[in-house]
């Protein structure tokens, strides 16, 4: 089987989706599937366009698409959100929902989970009601055959009245079985597909419905569309009207929609117990389906599972444990990046030196190389030295505990907090995201389906330090308040770091309180958190996905904002008026303020001139500090802190220091992050005012009350 990837347009319209295909011979197959089911595995597995893979829910956020070839038949995949059902209670439901209904597909390949098959047959059923042309793909056969479950899959494709294909997708065992069975499903006669038997109340009302839909809808199937009227949800309802061209004025649906709503009161179906029944009858046939297909030489196979999950949730031992891991990366992060740090910047500083002769070799003048070497190129030198190897630790680590499956433990554990916060447990991931990129964290803030919950998400996540900000609580942490070295002064520092990390983590909690009853009012969504099984993750997969998806994007945009910050610095610094330097004008100006922050004017002219990155805040005070035109580098530690020591910094400015670092405005990359994903500019300004609202107080606060206890010592 030959496999090619390429791009394929699509644009949303009212109702749904369409895709545009170059070929009009080719075959379009949506690939859906529930969240943690291996469904981007088989996307990866077909397509070669390796789309990022986790062992947690919610990773699909957005529809992803390539093509793959078979006999030269060319397959054109969409890989559309996970999601457990079709019913459209969330923002990725009702894209998979779409799509199915909408988008053109000639064939539907569900992906189920092997080794819990009930569960994903929910959503297969559902799939049928919309279209026959579904393919079941049973993924992760070679886990179900090491936990001892046995699956009758011939069976299970009789009853379901579909093609049901094995597939191990990391493999590659079943692909191309897969292919054969989607080229016969959408090229062939239609599949019967087995039909779901709900209440007898239901089945007569929808018949009524179904009796009128007859004849006048040809792209739905008459009878899920008359469930979905029966149910009233409004989003479905205008879409199968825009779709099918359906007058919802007609005379004859309206009197059958009464007639049927009216059956179902008389039979004690309330409108809001329809959806209830029929998601209850739903299990029930699958229930009925999967009896007798799956058989289990050890009923107990996830007793294992659950004796970790005992440890790592646990009332007692959950929270705490989750403490412990996150200090272990940190320390890991700490005591790795400082070596690999130091040897990149000598490099780095080695080629500006070679590209300062050459441009003397080369008779080019200082005032036209000077910006772009001791500017433009310096800052890009600081910023890649600085975040390059702690994000080259940290992601790999993150990426680690997201494919063994701990993520969903860590939104689990944190679930009530933020429930009593009015907000979602899934912010808890979207946190977690942000410790590497506040940016890549707003991002992810898709994967929580309540609009208003998202929005609390994107404007705290900045309230967890990314990895732009660890050097400085790093540096100022081991220069000010640790006093050991090696292995006791790293342990010292990450336990410190932990502490602040944790003053993120209580703040976000209490501005999402705030927003829930200010700005933001509501009640806290329920949503379906599953804990995947414990798997044994690919470290080589892992080392690869995290350096292209993660490290070398967030790189890229950083550098994309950093090289013009550079030249603005380099003129500051350069440019006099009066015979002084602006900066020292703009830092003179910021002083009042600085000094009621428990800081001076060059640290906070430093941190605003570090809104492109936050790496660049030490630098920028160490240039100010020693008068320099460019961008100073100590050789030590020791020596800045006896420069810091020298312009006034004690104990109190360093926390003062690490607080405002904390609680300050996001970068400029997480800013236009924030602007594209909640198109709105005064939810981006909101972002930015609040978190410097709190910095600005707590420093206040912090310097005030510290500098009356140290002269009242």
């Amino acid at each position: 089987m030959g496999l090619t990837s390429d791009s394929v347009g699509i644009k949303a319209v009212d109702m749904g989706f369409s895709v545009k295909k170059d070929n009009s011979d080719a075959i379009m197959a949506a690939l859906a599937g529930n969240p943690n089911v291996g469904k981007s595995s088989v996307f990866n597995c077909l397509t070669g366009l390796n789309q990022h893979t986790g062992n947690w829910p919610g990773k699909t956020v957005a529809n992803a698409s390539g093509s793959c070839f078979r006999h030269d038949r060319e397959f054109i995949l969409v890989d559309i959100p996970g999601t457990y059902s079709l019913m459209a209670h969330s923002a990725e439901e009702e894209v998979a929902r779409d799509f199915i209904c909408y988008g053109g597909a000639e064939a539907v390949i569900v992906v189920c989970d092997a080794t819990a098959l009930e569960r994903s047959l929910n959503l297969v059923l559902q799939t049928i009601e919309i279209t026959k042309r579904v393919v079941v793909c049973v993924n992760l056969l070679d886990e179900a055959e090491k936990k001892g479950i046995k699956i009758n899959l011939e069976l299970l494709s009789r009853r379901l009245g579909v093609p049901v294909v094995g597939t191990s997708a990391k493999c590659g065992k079943g692909m191309d079985r897969l292919l054969e069975s989607v080229e016969s499903t959408a090229m062939g006669e239609a599949p019967e597909g087995c039909r779901v038997r709900y209440l007898a109340p239901i089945e007569a009302a929808a018949e009524k419905l179904e009796n009128v839909l007859l004849g006048k809808i040809k792209a739905l199937n008459p009878r899920w569309a008359a469930l979905r009227l029966l149910e009233n949800d409004s989003g479905t309802v205008s879409g199968i009207y825009s779709y099918t061209g359906l007058d919802p004025d007609s005379p004859e649906l309206a009197d059958a929609l009464k007639e049927a709503n009216k059956s179902l009161l008389d039979a004690g179906i309330t409108p809001e117990r329809l959806k209830d029944n029929i998601a209850s009858c739903l299990i029930l046939n699958a229930e009925d389906i999967i009896n007798g297909a799956v058989e289990f030489d050890n009923p107990d196979y996830g007793r294992r599972d659950r004796k970790i999950d005992r440890l790592l949730t646990g009332r007692l031992t959950g929270v705490p444990l989750m403490l412990l891991l996150l200090g272990l990366v940190l320390w890991l992060t700490i005591t790795g990046a400082n070596y690999p740090s130091a040897l990149l910047s000598d490099l780095l500083f080695f080629i500006e030196d070679k590209l300062v002769a050459l441009c003397g070799y080369a008779g080019i003048p200082e005032a036209v190389y000077a910006p772009v070497i001791f500017g433009v190129y310096r800052v890009l030198a600081w910023v890649v030295s600085v975040m390059l190897p702690p994000m080259a630790i940290f992601f790999p680590l993150f990426t680690l505990l997201e494919d063994l499956g701990y993520l969903p433990r860590v939104a689990f554990n944190l679930d009530k907090a933020f429930k009593k916060c009015c907000s979602c447990g899934k912010q808890a991931l979207t946190m977690c995201m942000g410790f590497g990129c506040n940016a890549a964290g707003i991002i992810g803030c898709r994967i929580i389906d309540s609009p208003r919950e998202r929005l609390i998400a994107v404007i705290t996540n900045s309230f967890v330090p990314c990895n732009g900000r660890f050097p400085l609580l790093i540096s100022v942490t081991s220069m000010f308040l640790i006093s050991g070295t090696g292995v006791a002064g790293s342990a010292a520092g990450a336990l410190i770091l932990t502490f602040f990390i944790l003053l993120g983590i209580l703040m976000t909690f209490a501005v999402s309180r705030l927003l829930s009853v200010s700005l933001l009012k509501g009640k806290p969504s329920s949503f379906t958190l599953e804990l995947p099984p414990y798997r044994r993750p690919d470290i080589g997969r892992i080392i690869v996905r995290s350096v292209l998806d993660r490290t070398l994007y967030v790189l890229g945009r950083a550098v994309t904002v950093a090289a013009p910050a550079g030249l603005i610095i380099w003129l500051l610094a350069n440019l006099t008026a009066d015979g002084i330097p602006l900066l020292k004008h703009l830092s003179a100006f910021l002083d009042p303020a600085g000094r009621l922050m428990g800081l001076d004017g060059v640290i906070l002219l430093a941190f605003i001139l570090g809104f492109p990155a936050n790496e660049l805040v030490i630098p920028l005070i160490i240039m100010m500090y020693m008068s320099n035109g460019t961008l100073a580098e100590l050789d030590s530690l020791t020596a800045m802190k006896e420069l810091f020591v020298q312009n006034g910094w004690t104990w109190i400015t360093a926390v003062s220091v690490m607080l405002f670092s904390l609680f300050h405005w996001p970068c400029s990359t997480t800013m236009l992050t924030i602007k594209k994903e909640t198109g709105s500019m005064g939810w981006t300004l909101l972002s930015f005012a609040i978190p410097t609202a709190a910095g600005i107080i707590i420093c206040i606060l912090f310097s005030s009350v510290a500098g009356a206890l140290s002269l009242a010592g």
